[in-house]
């Protein structure tokens, strides 16, 4: 598998959005965002999405450029439709907006309806924390065949349905908790099936409604599902995000007619913490919950007990030293559809030669 300096895979997406007509600006901030999920070891939101986006570009599911609606400001209330907009723009733009209203207001209520896939939601956790603004976002996944199996079914019927929350501390997230609501995301998914190894137990079923942990047939052939993460009270989770991101939010729901595309729609809250108290003493105080929990003794098989957040700041401490892997498939993948885009093996491998040092 090769491993890629964070700056050479930066590089590489950079120009491949470039290609599918981004403007500069808007492909900087999808490289950034796609290199910045490897780095935090979430490969399934990183740049093996890059088929996935050029094969959306050609069925005209994702536009580049794309200008956002503002459907409703009303103060606290925004409600934004980014009719298909490359979503690592389109959501970013959403909360930087939200952000100011809180500032302003102490809350802000975010309604985003109907991006193209926006990623990481964790990457707008951090951007609302690093503002002072606590943020708690409900997320759904449309517009593409059901992937999860909810609590008592044996075949699916919504997407992986991601739940975030976060905190600020002084320098970013003191804590944060970025999720999908099946036991794996899909792209962990993807990801076990292209290096050829199975997922682990719970994660899936297979076309009957039985576990599984091969992943081929849910990646290849679409069937099958993964499963919500802690029964029934994940599946009740996996559920609100649905309500919450579509019915409430007014995005398009996984009961709509799917056209294979990926559309995320997000009821996000964001609060100015500072309207709340001493910044100082909340952060203090949420620095005093992470060291109650942690100074638990490890269960058998543990070495520490960690709190939401913490894997992340680790992978991304290793993966910016030692570099990101990417496995052959993906990297196959990419090269694939590179070349879509009229992206020669020459200049592929020049822009990442050229970044590798």
């Amino acid at each position: 598998m090769p491993t890629l300096p964070p700056h050479a895979l930066k590089a590489l997406t950079h120009l491949i959005a470039r290609r599918m007509g981004s403007e500069e600006a808007e492909a900087a901030q999808v490289a950034d965002h796609l290199v910045r999920a490897n780095l935090a070891g979430h490969d399934s939101h990183g740049v093996g999405m890059i088929p996935t986006y050029v094969r959306l570009l050609r069925d005209g599911l994702l536009v580049p450029n794309q200008s956002p609606d503002i459907v409703l400001d009303a103060g606290a209330v925004l409600v934004i439709d980014a009719r298909r907009g490359y979503g690592q723009r389109m959501a970013a733009d959403a909360v930087r907006r939200a952000i100011a209203r809180a500032k302003e207001l102490g809350a802000c209520v975010l309604a985003l309806r109907n991006s193209s896939h926006i990623g990481r939601i964790g990457t707008y956790a951090e951007l609302a924390a690093s503002e002072g603004c606590a943020f708690t976002a409900f997320v759904n996944v449309a517009d593409h065949h059901d992937v999860q199996a909810t609590w008592a079914a044996a075949e699916p019927r919504l997407g992986t349905n991601p739940f975030c929350a976060a905190v600020p501390g002084p320098n970013g997230p003191a804590v944060m908790l970025d999720m999908a609501t099946t036991t794996i995301a899909a792209g962990k998914a993807r990801v076990a099936f292209n290096k050829g190894v199975s997922v682990a137990d719970g994660c899936l079923i297979d076309a009957s409604g039985n576990p599984t942990n091969d992943p081929a047939g849910f990646i290849r052939d679409h069937t099958g599902a993964l499963r919500a993460f802690g029964t029934h009270k994940g599946s009740g989770l996996a559920v609100m995000c649905e309500i919450m991101a579509s019915a409430v939010a007014g995005g398009q729901g996984a009961f709509n007619d799917a056209k294979g595309g990926v559309l995320n729609s997000m009821l996000a809250t964001l609060i100015d913490v500072s309207k709340l108290g001493d910044p100082a003493a909340i952060a203090a105080n949420v620095q005093a919950v992470k060291s109650h929990v942690k100074s638990a003794r490890p269960a058998p098989g543990f070495n520490e007990v960690l709190t939401p957040g913490e894997p992340e700041q680790r992978h991304a401490a290793v993966r910016a030293e030692q570099g990101i892997e990417v496995d052959d498939v993906t990297w196959r993948d990419i090269r694939a559809a590179a070349e879509t885009l009229g992206i020669s093996a020459a200049e592929f491998d020049q822009t990442v030669g050229a970044n590798r040092g």
